[in-house]
């Protein structure tokens, strides 16, 4: 239950600030991890992504703000953070579907979205297979990019990056370094530094570089997860373990990536592990 009130109070802060300055590192400090994990583990566990989420926020409150014949719509704009009246409306729009000046029309149609607030439900009638394991920092090689800090921006770049990594050649050069555990292509999500996301395509190996950049994976425990099926299964596997398997484990994140290991990449018939940092409560 720790857990989850953790996350209600990281929440409870983005409530307090809809019309402020959300410090999304300030956020993830309440639910005592990284805010790259933060927006990762609301976006299982509610469904929508954090920015949508606030955006939603945000435009139910300026609804209710506008339906004020006496409020300007320049000026709840500037309340929740928008310099530009078309990015005002264009939000607003997106989320009512509806001008903002139209709220003011007797009989308008505003759409609400609540706070939100997380419960501990009872799931997880299918088994999950699991391992803990301790190991040493390990080096890996191998291309990366910039993440961006809005992780939904996210679920188009890194597809590209592996898709453009296939089709030139790179993941074939990878897997011909591969030559220590964990065996398999791997995407490491490197986002421990609040300023610098990044994210690799790499291989973990100690054959000499040939071109490619480095990175070491720092010691950790880490719990790892086996999963099967199609590459979006691994998303299904991930959303499981922060929803089911994380609030009840005994265990939270610990301050190390996130690795998914792909055994065997074939998109349709893939074999992966994904690897989680853990430390004990």
């Amino acid at each position: 239950m720790e857990w989850i009130e953790r996350l209600n109070s990281a929440v409870k802060y983005i409530e307090d600030n809809l019309c402020k300055d959300i410090d999304l590192n300030e956020a993830a400090k309440l639910a005592c991890c990284s805010s790259y994990n933060f927006q990762r583990m609301f976006t299982y566990m509610a469904g929508v992504t954090l920015s949508e989420y606030i955006r939603r926020r945000k435009m139910s409150l300026a609804a209710v703000d506008l339906m004020d014949s006496d409020s300007k719509v320049i000026d709840v704009a500037l309340k929740y953070g928008y310099d530009s009246p078309t990015a005002f409306n264009r939000a607003f729009k997106a989320i009512h579907a509806i001008a903002p000046s139209q709220a003011k029309d007797e009989g308008a149609v505003i759409r609400a979205f609540p706070p939100i607030s997380f419960k501990l439900t009872i799931s997880g009638v299918c088994e999950m297979t699991y391992r803990i394991e301790k190991k040493e920092p390990f080096r890996v090689i191998g291309i990366s990019r910039p993440l961006e800090k809005d992780i939904e921006s996210n679920f188009t770049v890194v597809p590209k990056m592996w898709g453009e990594a296939a089709a030139d050649g790179t993941i074939g050069k990878l897997a011909a370094l591969m030559n220590s555990a964990p065996m398999g292509l791997l995407g490491v999500s490197a986002c421990g530094d609040p300023e610098d996301w990044r994210y690799f395509i790499a291989v973990s190996s100690t054959a000499e570089n040939t071109g490619f950049e480095e990175y070491t994976v720092p010691a950790a425990e880490w719990a790892i997860f086996s999963g099967e099926g199609t590459n979006t299964s691994i998303q299904e596997l991930e959303k499981r373990i922060v929803t089911e398997w994380l609030p009840t484990s005994g265990y939270e994140y610990g301050q190390a990536p996130d690795i998914e290991v792909y055994l065997n990449p074939d998109p349709q018939n893939a074999k992966f592990e994904v690897w989680i940092p853990v430390v004990k409560k």
